[in-house]
């Protein structure tokens, strides 16, 4: 119990008169633009990443260092 080509028709007419010819362009171009999306996020994935810069924590500020010496010299 496939679809025919007047049942295919039909519900083309049908889809047609509930959005609109408007609509339904409008929504093909996002469809087309979400597979473009896709695409190119595949590719970026499989082309290779660049390794990371590592960046060396920020040195302590001076406050903070005579803070820690006083700790260690008498510890609590």
């Amino acid at each position: 119990m496939g679809l025919s080509l007047p049942h295919l028709v039909v519900l083309a007419l049908v889809v047609l008169v509930l959005f609109g010819r408007g609509r339904i362009s409008e929504m093909m171009g996002d469809f087309g633009k979400g597979i473009k999306s896709f695409k190119q996020g595949m590719a970026d994935e499989a082309a290779p990443q660049p390794p990371a810069q590592q960046i060396p924590p920020p040195a302590a500020a001076p406050a903070e260092q005579a803070k820690d010496a006083s700790n260690t010299a008498n510890p609590q």
